[in-house]
């Protein structure tokens, strides 16, 4: 057997199970560990929620994060002045038409103005955060940073 192989085959199977590529690469430490498409999109929630800003004192969660390539949520969760639980979930739907905005209670909008504008800068500042912190990747050239 050539030597490099040799070495090669040493790096990766040490004799005493301490050293060595298989032992680098435990599972519970691998970085190329496989995420779920519910955990990525958790992953990604996380960074949007910070996109807005500091959760103000009566905000418990919140979230925002695209669904899918036309659909994105945002999720808020408040505790009112009489301390119950309020929840609201917006989603975004990106059609030929516009953004349509779909609230409770049957509430359908396509954003305009301001809330058009604050809308496509919340995605690309989202775009931009997620493809940096989440994935590592450049978000104009796609490569990895």
């Amino acid at each position: 057997m050539p030597s490099i192989l040799k070495k090669a085959l040493k790096l990766v199977f040490a004799d005493d199970g301490s050293t060595g590529l298989v032992a680098a690469l435990k599972k519970k430490n691998r970085p190329l560990k496989k995420f779920t498409e519910r955990e990525l999109i958790q992953l990604e929630s996380e960074i949007g929620a910070t996109i807005f800003g500091e959760k103000p004192a009566n905000v418990t969660r919140r979230e925002f994060f695209n669904l899918d390539k036309d659909t994105w949520i945002w999720y808020e969760e408040i505790v009112d002045k009489d301390g119950k639980k309020q929840e609201l979930t917006t989603r975004y739907e990106v059609q030929p038409k516009g953004i349509l905005k779909v609230q409770p209670n049957y509430r359908y909008s396509y954003l305009e103005g301001d809330e058009l504008q604050n809308f496509v800068l919340a995605v690309k500042e989202y775009y931009e955060r997620v493809s940096r912190d989440l994935y590592k990747r450049d978000p104009q050239t796609g490569y990895r940073l």
